[in-house]
């Protein structure tokens, strides 16, 4: 059973008891723990169940998983205000490394009248700036994740060794006092990589990315230089910020 499918039955289950424990995936669906946890990480991703100490239950609005062409049609506008700002640090030449992130898509979208090489692992981002006239890009070669349309796997990292870029923007689902974390660890190897080839990283957040933590760890946040959000975060979140030197900067209205 394919991983969408088995996130569709995972839903039924719900519908039709509440709650679902990683114990029970593991038992319907014959699959490890590690797998059940990230059906959930993923479903929790796309807002169709909240998860709980062992399992997950519906949250109360329920939204359906959306393929991720659908999803990737629906950019919020706080994420098209930090992409907005967010390319607002690229200069003429620069070598720019974009992450396969739908927040970074944000970025990319504003990338068009640049005149920049771009490094990416993302089939998508490289498709949105290649009508723009002055970009040159590099799509970096791996095996296909299908779901999430990025490519990943040795040979992308072996190749991200080889370049040395001026800038990387970085998409995360979590970032607390462990650092920034992914919920799928091959695209959190490519993540690192790309990290420390770059002169200076930026990561690109909306706020309810703060004090969450998911399942890889990719960076550490002394890894990061900037920080670009929607609003401006806790006390505690900026406190933990400036602890490890990070900027902070806020892309409002």
């Amino acid at each position: 059973m394919y991983q969408e499918e088995r996130m569709l039955a995972i839903l039924d289950h719900l519908k039709k008891h509440g709650r679902i424990s990683v114990d029970q995936i593991c038992e319907l669906f014959q699959v490890s723990r590690d797998t059940a946890r990230r059906d959930l990480v993923k479903l929790e991703e796309e807002e169709a169940v909240t998860r709980t100490r062992g399992g997950a239950v519906l949250p109360q609005l329920r939204h359906e998983i959306q393929s991720y062409h659908d999803r990737l049609k629906v950019v919020s506008k706080e994420k098209q205000r930090i992409g907005k700002m967010a390319a607002g640090y690229v200069n003429a030449g620069d070598v720019v490394i974009l992450d396969a992130s739908t927040t970074v898509q944000s970025c990319a979208e504003f990338l068009f009248e640049k005149q920049a090489t771009v490094i990416t692992n993302s089939i998508h981002q490289a498709d949105i700036l290649s009508s723009g006239s002055h970009i040159d890009i590099h799509l970096l070669g791996g095996k296909l994740e299908k779901d999430h349309r990025f490519l990943y796997g040795s040979a992308v990292v072996e190749k991200v060794a080889t370049y040395n870029a001026d800038i990387a923007f970085i998409g995360v689902i979590g970032i607390s006092e462990q650092g920034l974390t992914i919920a799928h660890e091959e695209d959190g190897m490519v993540k690192r990589k790309m990290i420390q080839q770059s002169q200076y990283v930026i990561a690109l957040a909306d706020n309810s990315k703060f004090y969450r933590s998911e399942f890889f760890t990719f960076a550490h946040l002394e890894d990061i230089d900037l920080i670009i959000t929607d609003q401006i975060p806790e006390e505690k979140v900026q406190e933990m910020l400036r602890r490890h030197q990070v900027k902070l900067v806020v892309a409002e209205t």
